[in-house]
This record gives C-alpha cells, structure tokens and sequence, in this order.
C-alpha cells in the first residue's frame, strides 16, 4: 500500500464525518448546485483512484460521493418530495406528519383544480 493512498482515505473519511451533520439536520437545505457536483467529483475520483490500484482511496471517494448523493436527495431545497421524505433519518413521528402534511398538500392542489372547473355544463 502506498503512503498517498492511506493519505486520500483519511481525508475521505473526514469529509464523511463532516458531512454526517449536515444529512442529520431536518433544517439543512443544500443546493442541488452543490451537492450534484460534489457527488460526480467524489464518483470520479473514486473511479480514477480504482483504476490506479489505490483501492483505500477508491472506496473513500465512492463513499464520499454516496454520502453527497444522500443529501442532494434528502436535504436539497426541492428534494422533499415523498419519495425523499421516506428516507429520512428521523423518528417515525417525524416521517408519519411529513406523510399528513404531503397528502393534505395533495388534497388542497386537488380541490383547488376542482374550483376552477366550468359549471357551464354546454360550455
């Protein structure tokens, strides 16, 4: 094992370790712009690294950019669709109000479509 590659590894898991928080968060919101990116950077080194036989680092990068992915599809500002909303790290309670609070919103955008229906019914 080469020094360079236990030394990639390390600052990996940093990144990992800093970036835990911030998926933990409920009120973290992260722009797509920044997590996007950041995940394809972590993917590509992990596939370049592979390539050059520095598998520690391989597998830093890849789980760096993992952990980028978890939170453009958890905590980007339009990410909270219901499909996201299954995934959170939060206590069941959390996750059955987001589910209320997602088929209310679903309701009320339904009666406002019906508001707006002719009641002309030769029109």
């Amino acid at each position: 094992m080469m020094w360079q590659d236990l030394i990639f590894m390390i600052g990996s898991g940093l990144s990992i370790v800093f970036l835990a928080p911030t998926l933990r968060d409920a009120t973290a919101r992260v722009p797509l712009g920044t997590s996007l990116p950041s995940m394809g950077i972590g993917f590509v080194y992990g596939a370049t690294f592979f390539t050059l036989g520095m598998t520690f680092s391989a597998a830093g990068s890849l789980a760096a950019g993992t952990m980028w992915a978890l939170i453009a599809m958890i905590r980007s500002p339009t990410g909270m669709g219901i499909s996201a909303r299954l995934f959170r790290l939060e206590s069941p309670a959390l996750l059955a109000a987001d589910l209320r609070r997602w088929i209310n919103q679903q309701r009320a955008e339904h009666s406002r479509a019906e508001q707006y229906v002719s009641s002309d019914h030769g029109y």
